[in-house]
């Protein structure tokens, strides 16, 4: 499965200052993400946080640390691999007590795996059958037992990893002292083959695999002896920077008496930052009012725009029929004009009728006059 994320909480990420050793130096500008991540195939728990790509926190945890809470919201814990002191911030108690809770927890987890770590490999250096073979081990495990025991106190690093041998290890050409213990080994060995020939390949086989180990056990010691030196020096390191951090607490804890100020600073700043929020909630209603005044500005716009095409038409319409009237009065007025001289030329020949007729009544008239007189 690998690394997987059991747990995850948002705070600020802070490092004590190496050169100072008193204050701390912020690792990120805001709060970020912290992870408890488990390494299912070589049992560790470790502490990561990442700012972007950059990672701020790869702690893995021991079971000789020991999460403190300094104050209500920020807590700390040293790791002497990363030769650092590392505090976070949370936003609420709550949050930091459950980070202190699962802190807890995953440092019993990681001493169960030690402790279960242990009895394997003590399993593993001592034969289960053969009591010539026990012979030959006896003095190789009995050391092994003890330094096992004696640097847990000092924050030994003596896990899987280290009695497996890591990749540096395991590039690492023998010792001396790992040659000489192989070839007393050997020598132990050899009579015991010469006189037991009816031994089968499979006790060969069990004694090679128990030798490989033995070999494995023997360099973890040297190992361990070799560093014994260092951690002792690194736990006087870190109880002198644990009196210095005392003395930082009791210093800070004297200057508490500022808070009230610093609660008074809080609390109008988020007076303050109410009214923004209230101011900035009323500009967003009136720009939401803006926005719907734009709109039916548009769709007004819009309407008038559609008014306008319709009032060319009519306008053009308009000058049509003008131009239709004008025609038709033209038209009118002639024929006026046609009808009154029409009327003049009837005028004229009713006159002349009117005096024809009247010459032929007064021939008519002369007629019979002459003749009644013949």
């Amino acid at each position: 499965m690998g690394e997987q994320p059991i747990f995850s909480t948002r705070a600020h990420v802070f490092q004590i200052d190496p050169n100072t050793k008193k204050n701390w130096v912020p690792t990120s500008k805001h709060a970020v993400t912290v992870s408890y991540f488990f390494d299912s195939t070589r049992n560790v728990y470790r502490i990561i946080s990442l700012d972007g790509s950059k990672a701020i926190i790869n702690s893995t945890i021991t079971p000789n640390m020991t999460f403190t809470k300094t104050s209500q919201k920020f807590g700390q814990w040293a790791d002497s691999r990363a030769n650092t002191v590392y505090g976070l911030g949370f936003s609420t108690e709550s949050h930091l007590v459950k980070f202190s809770e699962k802190f807890a927890e995953f440092k019993e987890a990681a001493r169960l795996a030690k402790e279960k770590s242990q009895e394997k490999i003590e399993l593993t250096s001592t034969p289960s059958q053969g009591g010539a073979v026990k012979r030959n081990l006896l003095p190789v495990s009995k050391p092994v037992k003890k330094k096992e025991s004696a640097p847990g106190d000092l924050q030994s690093p003596l896990t899987s990893e280290s009695i497996n041998g890591t990749d540096e290890e395991r590039a690492t050409p023998d010792t001396p002292q790992h040659t000489e213990a192989r070839a007393e080994l050997s020598q132990n060995a050899l009579p015991f083959s010469h006189s037991s020939s009816s031994i089968s390949k499979h006790w060969e086989a069990e004694l090679a695999a128990l030798k490989g180990n033995n070999a494995k056990l023997t360099a973890a010691l040297l190992e361990s002896t070799a560093n014994v030196k260092q951690w002792k020096q690194q736990l006087a390191a870190y109880q002198e920077e644990a009196e210095r951090l005392h003395k930082r607490v009791t210093e800070l804890e004297c200057v508490s008496g500022q808070s009230t100020v610093i609660k008074s600073q809080k609390t109008e700043l988020n007076q303050t930052i109410e009214e923004l929020e209230f101011a900035l909630k009323t500009k967003e209603e009136e720009l939401e009012r803006l926005k719907a005044e734009v709109e039916s500005a548009n769709e007004f716009q819009s309407h008038k725009d559609a008014l306008l095409l319709k009032l060319q038409d009519t306008e053009s319409r308009n000058q049509t029929l003008e131009a239709q009237l004008s025609d038709l009065e033209e038209r009118l007025e002639s024929s006026q004009q046609e009808r009154e001289a029409f009327r003049k030329s009837l005028r004229s020949l009713l006159e002349l009728l009117d005096n024809k007729i009247f010459e032929l009544t007064e021939l008519r008239d002369s007629l019979s006059k002459l003749l009644e007189a013949s």
